[in-house]
């Protein structure tokens, strides 16, 4: 196994029967030659699979550890784990971005820091472990990692979109209107300022992703309200 697949392999704990399933993991669209009917697999097949692993795992962890939550307290939990910005930051954690195959343009564009593209990859390397080993394999990987997030979460987390829609059907009204004010920055690092409007009201704010400023916009919205009392 070459040095690159070997560290691989120490940073997630796994050493593979098929190291395939690892390079596959790794590998971005990008990397490969269009056109090809033979071309080496990428990532997307196994991103698809390891989503499934992952929301099983976590969801079978905040049924045992949550008995007396009700599905929309559960599903609150849930989306925080398993969404882009936390799969992205598990992978900047354990140093696994450098080891993303891809294109020298892509990778010149900021793609090893692009929330997506990480989230993909790990999504991808879960089910390569499962493939691999199992779904006890998985299970070695997740948990580690995830379980402290998972016992960080004192209470529900908040999403201020949901809370704000929820405050508009209470008076009768409409749901909020999201629009894009701005973009500015360049394309690996793009900034987005976003309007959220009501009959009552608007605000707008900034994020490094369209649904970073949504959500930023809905919570300025709320408070503006009176809506988070």
């Amino acid at each position: 196994m070459s040095k690159p697949l070997s560290e691989v392999e120490a940073l997630i704990g796994h050493t593979f029967a098929d190291p395939a399933l690892l390079q596959e993991a790794l590998t971005h669209p990008s990397a490969l030659t269009r056109g090809r009917n033979d071309r080496a697999p990428d990532y997307e097949r196994l991103e698809f699979l390891g989503d499934r692993v992952l929301s099983l795992l976590i969801a079978s962890r905040l049924f045992l550890d949550h008995p007396k939550a009700d599905t929309g307290a559960l599903a609150s939990r849930f989306n925080q784990m398993v969404q882009r910005e936390t799969l992205a930051d598990i992978v900047r954690d354990i140093g696994l971005a450098p080891h993303i195959r891809m294109s020298r343009s892509e990778r010149d564009s900021g793609g090893a820091d692009k929330p997506a593209l990480l989230a993909d990859v790990c999504e991808a390397v879960i089910a390569a472990l499962y493939l691999d080993g199992g779904m006890e394999a998985a299970r070695q990987f997740v948990m580690p990692l995830w379980v402290p997030r998972l016992d960080g979460q004192v209470k529900v987390p908040s999403d201020p979109k949901m809370a704000l829609q929820e405050w508009a059907h209470a008076q009768g009204g409409e749901p909020p209107v999201y629009t894009i004010t701005d973009r500015a920055g360049p394309d690996h690092a793009p900034v987005f300022t976003i309007r959220a409007l009501l009959a009552q009201g608007e605000a707008t704010a900034t994020g490094r992703s369209k649904k970073e400023a949504e959500r930023a916009a809905a919570a300025l919205l709320l408070k503006q309200v009176g809506g988070d009392d």
